[in-house]
């Protein structure tokens, strides 16, 4: 549209010089033909506008919003419509405490106060993106700084409503899924009627206060060590059991031999063994008796 508002001031100062005095009078036709062309190129090229893949245009006509989006490609218009491009890629807008990770410089983290009255502190991505339907109701009702007005308002706002609700520590561990899927609900709802769309939300971290911290860390340890006492107990009740059943094995072994063996087998046992002893090629002496009268000695010697 520029071009063709330029050729309109070629063509204005085409006829400004056919009412000069000679010899500038005789340039006019020139200089007014150069303004036609240049004006109906910049109606040509006004008539074509492009649209980046990712991307839908919001045309505005005399300041009135069409409603008509216009998709990513090549589309013919009206060359006096106006074309503003929104993004429909997902977007990530972070909230950390930690400086560079987020939109904000420096420290941009959420502090919210949990039912229990300690100051916790969160980290928290949102993934959304524009509906494309919606594109003209943003642009006509928000604006196109819908990230300054919507997503990051909307989303600390609902972290802190929904954080009034849970104690320090079930954010830290036992809610926090519960925690996040209520705030997914609450941001979500909000987005919808905005003319954006959740993706996803990402809590990040979530920092307890120093002494909250302190205390967790105490009852794990003190979990941990009850843990380790019960398998130490478990472990020597096994062997406890393991000696009783040795020591019964034993007992039944001997009541066993005891009540099966009689003298004449032992004797029958002594001789076999002594007998062994005589036929081994080994030095020996062989005392053979009872204790009941004089023992008999043998050697090879």
């Amino acid at each position: 549209m520029i071009i063709a508002i330029l050729g309109i001031i070629i063509l204005i100062v085409g006829i400004v010089l056919k009412r000069s005095p000679e010899p500038a009078n005789h340039y006019s036709g020139i200089v007014r033909s150069v303004g036609i062309v240049v004006v109906l190129l910049g109606l040509a090229l006004s008539s074509y506008k492009v649209i980046d893949p990712g991307k839908v245009g919001v045309q505005t006509l005399f300041g009135k919003v069409e409603d008509e989006v216009l998709p990513s490609g090549l589309h013919l218009i009206n060359p006096l419509v106006d074309v503003t491009t929104f993004s429909i890629q997902t977007e990530n807008y972070t909230m950390s405490a930690k400086s560079g990770e987020g939109q904000v410089e420096g420290d941009d983290a959420i502090r919210v106060l949990s039912s229990d009255g300690l100051e916790v502190t969160i980290d928290l991505s949102v993934l959304y993106k524009v509906t494309p339907s919606r594109a003209p109701y943003i642009y006509q009702n928000i604006g196109v700084d819908y990230v300054d007005k919507i997503v990051r308002p909307v989303t600390r706002t609902a972290i802190r409503d929904n954080a009034v609700n849970y104690q320090a520590v079930d954010l830290y561990s036992t809610k926090r899924e519960e925690f996040q899927f209520k705030i997914n609900k609450t941001i979500s709802d909000n987005f919808i009627k905005n003319g954006l769309e959740v993706q996803q939300i990402l809590v990040r971290n979530i920092t307890l206060p120093a002494t909250v911290r302190a205390s967790i860390e105490s009852k794990i340890q003190a979990e941990q060590d009850a843990q380790k006492m019960q398998f130490v107990l478990q472990k020597e009740r096994q062997e406890a059991d393991r000696k009783r059943v040795e020591a019964q094995g034993i007992a039944d072994y001997q009541k066993i031999i005891s009540t099966g063996l009689t003298a004449q087998q032992l004797q029958y046992q002594t001789i076999l063994a002594q007998r062994d002893i005589a036929l081994s090629p080994n030095t020996k002496i062989i005392i053979m008796g009872s204790g009941k009268g004089a023992p008999i000695m043998l050697s090879d010697k």
